[in-house]
């Protein structure tokens, strides 16, 4: 959600070259031919008609190089100014650097602010910082135990605050003015994951245990959380919340959403119904649970959300390739994510020509003291060899870490791009 900023919308002539710098040098890129055709191959990709697989890098952890690096190095002052330095400076970054099949929006994105009460309970527990950067380990403290628990679960409350948006739309107006359109942006990625949301308010091993010592109680938490998710998106298509994302945002955990099934997005972003837009859902502590488990307590109860939208992508960082015969009843299924950790075989031939198989790399080769491209290289080439003849995305992401090596980003990013267009 976006809620307001701290600060007043004062921009200082300073602050206000340094933006109009920055955005003009986007827009110069965001201008050139070769977005067109990044999007027609995205679009062709995702209405299964690919023409080779794309690549996509997120999940960038930026504030391990930002301050030692000139180009991502901030010189705003004021707090809502430096957001959006820092938004365009690390496209621009992305795009010298590790560009993959990126697609560079030709307008600058200004969030409504919306606020959501939530599901009435707050987790509870440890909560360990990692690497300093938004990495983090959580204990959480069990407050549902019990069927009489599961009353906890409040239905969320969704407003809008108009006038902060306007405000900010106007402000930013006139920073950008004559050099790239400014529009209010709703949700474009909701992202729904009720066993996200169970297991902070019951505990992972506790609500794992109770799939046998007290299914009653998980059934009637997950149906009471899809519950409160179905309200809070009703509330969000009322207030115009929701908006058409076939286009260049990322869609569940995998990558763009462009695309001819559903409507494209025109110069008012378009709010639209959940029937016109993607969705997603997954369980992503369900790796070890099986597929009847799975359907029973997690996808049988996702249905009456999946129904709502146009496509669906399911999945995120649990392995899925065991679990093709439950995924296939989803109704708009469009795009699964296959976890590095399945069996590449196995996983391919499952998921056909019939989806997009959102291919997630291993991270795991930038943490390491000595980079192995030859060790990428040879795991990007065994996934494309599997899947010859189907639809392919490959998303890097959930890179906790490049040991302060940027440039292992850049050379990963470089021979992903050689192995897809076939010049390597």
């Amino acid at each position: 959600m976006h809620t307001a900023p701290d600060t007043a919308l004062t921009v200082h002539p300073d602050d206000r070259d340094i933006l109009r710098d920055l955005a003009a040098q986007v827009a110069i890129i965001a201008a050139l031919p070769g977005q067109r055709e990044k999007a027609r191959l995205w679009g062709r990709l995702n209405d299964l008609r690919s023409e080779r697989p794309m690549v996509w890098i997120t999940e960038i952890p930026w504030h391990e190089f930002s301050a030692d690096t000139p180009e991502l190095v901030l010189r705003c002052r004021a707090a809502w100014t430096r957001n959006l330095e820092v938004e365009l400076r690390r496209t621009l970054y992305q795009w010298r650097h590790l560009p993959g099949d990126m697609v560079v929006s030709d307008y600058i994105p200004c969030p409504i602010a919306w606020h959501s009460t939530g599901f009435g309970l707050v987790r509870q527990g440890e909560l360990l910082n990692i690497t300093n950067g938004g990495i983090t380990s959580q204990h959480y403290e069990p407050q549902i135990t019990c069927l009489a628990d599961v009353a906890k679960i409040k239905d969320p409350v969704v407003t809008v605050d108009r006038a902060d948006t306007a405000a900010r739309l106007a402000a930013m107006n006139e920073v950008f003015a004559g050099i790239m359109p400014v529009r209010a942006e709703g949700i474009k990625n909701n992202w729904y994951s009720p066993w996200d949301k169970l297991v902070t308010f019951y505990g992972v091993q506790e609500a794992l245990v109770d799939l046998i010592e007290q299914p009653e109680v998980i059934h009637a938490a997950v149906r009471r959380i899809v519950a409160a998710y179905l309200k809070e998106l009703d509330q969000m298509e009322a207030h115009g919340l929701l908006m058409l994302n076939s286009s260049n945002n990322r869609i569940g955990s995998g990558a763009y959403g462009y695309g001819s099934t559903l409507p494209a997005p025109g110069s008012d972003n378009g709010c639209a119904p959940p029937a016109q837009m993607w969705g997603c859902s997954n369980a992503q502590i369900f790796t070890e649970v099986s597929p009847g488990m799975h359907w029973d307590f997690a996808l049988q109860h996702d249905l009456p959300w999946l129904a709502r939208w146009g496509l669906v992508y399911y999945g995120c960082c649990e392995v899925l390739d065991t679990k093709m015969e439950i995924l296939r009843r989803i109704p708009n299924l469009r795009k699964i994510s296959m976890n590095y950790r399945i069996h590449m075989d196995r996983a391919a031939a499952a998921v056909g020509a019939d989806y997009v198989f959102s291919y997630k790399p291993n991270p795991a080769c930038f943490a390491i003291d000595s980079w192995d491209p030859a060790k990428v290289r040879e795991e990007l080439r065994h996934m494309l060899a599997c899947t010859r003849g189907g639809h392919v995305e490959i998303v890097m992401k959930d890179i906790s870490t490049v040991a302060g090596r940027p440039d292992r980003l850049w050379a990963w990013a470089k021979i992903a791009m050689e192995l897809v267009e076939g010049t390597t």
